[in-house]
C-alpha cells in the first residue's frame, strides 16, 4: 500500500497542472515543467485544484509507479512555484569557488582548476564575501541535485582532515589518524 501515492496533492497559487494521456505539464512563475510516464497502469486526474494519482490495477509494476508518479508531480509543483537550490562549502587551505557568468571553477588542490558549466535553468552564485560557499539553485529538483553531485563529486569530503566539498547541513564523520608508538 502505497502512502506516498495516496496523498491528494493541492495545486498552489499561481500554478496550473495540465494532463494529455501519459503527459503531466506545470506552468508557474518559475518555469515549465513536463513529465511523461510512459507506463499505462497510472491514472492522474485533476480536479477543483487538487491532483490525485491512482493505479489501474495491483501489479508490481503499478505499485511502483504510482508512489513515484506522485512524488514527481509534487517535486514540479514546488519547482514552478517555490524552488529548490542546494548549499555546498568547501574545507581546506586554498580551496575556493569562482563564479564567471554560468560557469564554475573549483580550485581544489589539484595542479589545474576544475571547469563546470552549469546546465540550463540552473543558477550558481556565492553569498557575499566568501569564497568557500556555494548555492545551486533552479526549478527542477532532479537537474539541481544532479549538477550539485557533480560538485561534490570533484573533491568528495575525506574523514580524517574534513577536507573536500559537502553539502551544507551533511555531517561527516571524522575518523582518528594513526597513532605513533
Amino acid at each position: 500500500m502505497s502512502r506516498i501515492g495516496n496523498r491528494i496533492l493541492t495545486i498552489p497559487s499561481g500554478v496550473e497542472v495540465n494532463v494529455d494521456g501519459n503527459k503531466v505539464t506545470t506552468k508557474g512563475p518559475k518555469g515549465t515543467l513536463e513529465f511523461i510516464f510512459k507506463d499505462a497502469n497510472v491514472d492522474v486526474k485533476v480536479e477543483d485544484g487538487k491532483v490525485s494519482v491512482t493505479r489501474k490495477d495491483e501489479s508490481k509494476i503499478s505499485k511502483q509507479l504510482h508512489g513515484t508518479t506522485n512524488a514527481t508531480i509534487n517535486n514540479m509543483m514546488i519547482g514552478v512555484s517555490e524552488g529548490f537550490k542546494k548549499e555546498l562549502e568547501i574545507n581546506g587551505v586554498g580551496y575556493r569557488f569562482q563564479v564567471q557568468g554560468n560557469k564554475l571553477i573549483i580550485s581544489a588542490g589539484y595542479s589545474h582548476p576544475v571547469e563546470m558549466q552549469a546546465p540550463e535553468g540552473v543558477k550558481i552564485e556565492m553569498p557575499e564575501k566568501s569564497q568557500t560557499e556555494l548555492i545551486v539553485s533552479g526549478y527542477d529538483k532532479q537537474v539541481v541535485s544532479e549538477f550539485a553531485a557533480k560538485v561534490r563529486e570533484v573533491r568528495k569530503p575525506e574523514p580524517y582532515k574534513g577536507k573536500g566539498i559537502k553539502y551544507k547541513d551533511e555531517h561527516i564523520r571524522r575518523k582518528e589518524g594513526k597513532k605513533a608508538a
